[in-house]
This record gives C-alpha cells, sequence and structure tokens, in this order.
C-alpha cells in the first residue's frame, strides 16, 4: 500500500511567460477548472480532516504547471489539436471581460491560428503531453 501512485495520463498547464502574478493564478484556476468539468473521472473523493469536517474533492493526480514565450504556447495550441486532444484555452482578451458569456464570444470572435492565447490546460496521455509541451519550462 505504500507503493508509489504512478498516472498514465497528465494534467498541464502552459501560461504565457510574461503574465503578471495575479494573471498567472487567475488563468490557471480557469484553465484547470476546464479540465475538471470535462474530466470527472479525474476528480477524487472528498477530502475530510480528523475532527471529521467535509472538504471538497480535487484532482486525483497532479497538475504541472509551466511557461512558455508566445511561440511555445502557439505552437503547443497547434501540436494539441494535431493531436485530437481537447484543451482549455485563455486569450489576453479574456483579461477584459468578466462573465462567461463574454468570455465565450471573445474567444468565438477570434480564428483558432489569431488567438491571443495567455495560457492553455490539456489532460492527455503522458508521452503526448509531454510532445505538446516542447520547449516550455516548469514554472517556477
Amino acid at each position: 500500500m505504500n507503493e508509489p501512485i504512478r498516472f498514465d495520463t497528465k494534467i498541464a498547464v502552459l501560461l504565457r511567460d510574461d503574465l503578471e502574478g495575479w494573471q498567472r493564478l487567475n488563468v490557471t484556476a480557469f484553465l484547470v477548472s476546464g479540465i475538471a468539468g470535462t474530466n470527472p473521472e479525474l476528480i477524487g473523493e472528498p477530502y475530510e480532516d480528523a475532527d471529521g469536517t467535509q472538504y471538497l474533492p480535487m484532482f486525483r493526480q497532479p497538475v504541472l504547471v509551466f511557461s512558455g514565450s508566445k511561440e511555445t504556447l502557439s505552437a503547443a495550441h497547434s501540436r494539441t489539436l494535431q493531436r485530437g486532444l481537447r484543451c482549455a484555452v485563455f486569450t489576453h482578451d479574456l483579461f477584459s471581460t468578466g462573465n462567461d458569456r463574454d468570455n465565450r464570444a471573445a474567444v468565438k470572435a477570434v480564428g483558432r491560428d489569431a488567438l491571443d492565447l495567455v495560457g492553455l490546460a490539456v489532460h492527455g496521455p503522458k508521452n503526448a503531453v509531454d510532445k505538446i509541451l516542447k520547449g516550455a519550462t516548469l514554472h517556477k
């Protein structure tokens, strides 16, 4: 029972390296909600402390956060789509919207290759996600 738990898949967030601290946190929170919302099997059991206080469940596996240039993000987006994986995207325009309806409209207004991406999140087989993230570095 003390053996390490291994995962065949990876959850990764890639952030553009020129974001401010608050932006990195905001974008990460939004992006992982897309992964959780479409992959309920990734969510574990609720937490409980020694006093019996209940807490919400979280992902069953780690979420790795990477950073890269605008070009790295664009290439990762293309590789994600080429591999047939779905991803969550956050564009620069979303910093100026205030709700889900306007967020979706801002993304819909721009073609796939012209999106000003500041972040993306992907879940998939480890080797595929590693190849998608080529050129990115683990976020510090």
